[in-house]
């Protein structure tokens, strides 16, 4: 199983970016999939969630930043919009079989992927 995450790069604050991840190895149609993310000297922490249509967001980024999902595709979107340097991370895609959210919120999650580095300049 592997999933990768794409997309990361520069960005001034204010800016957009959309990040993807596609996942392999098996189908995670029924799977929740989302993204975490780690700034430098932090710990990790959950940002975004999606299941069907269900989502679940964190309090910091909610507003700004939109999860979606093309199931047939197995990819999952995080499209981030009023980027702030605060959002400057490492950011990792995840998946699991659960949509309980708080499980999320405490990264007790499957399968990770390697991350991607935004950044976010003032």
């Amino acid at each position: 199983v592997q999933l990768q995450a794409y997309g990361g790069g520069l960005v001034q604050a204010g800016g957009s970016l959309r990040l993807s991840c596609a996942a392999s190895g098996r189908t995670f149609s029924s799977y929740a999939m989302g993204w975490f993310r780690q700034a430098p000297g932090k710990e990790r922490e959950f940002v975004a969630a999606i299941l069907w249509t269900n989502t679940h967001y964190s309090d910091s980024v909610k507003g700004r930043f939109t999860i979606s999902r093309d199931s047939a595709k197995n990819t999952v979107y995080l499209q981030m919009n009023r980027l702030e340097p605060e959002d400057t991370a490492v950011y990792y895609c995840a998946a699991d079989r659960t949509s309980i959210w708080s499980t999320w919120d405490r990264g007790r999650i499957e399968y990770w992927g390697k991350g991607t580095l935004v950044t976010v300049s003032s």
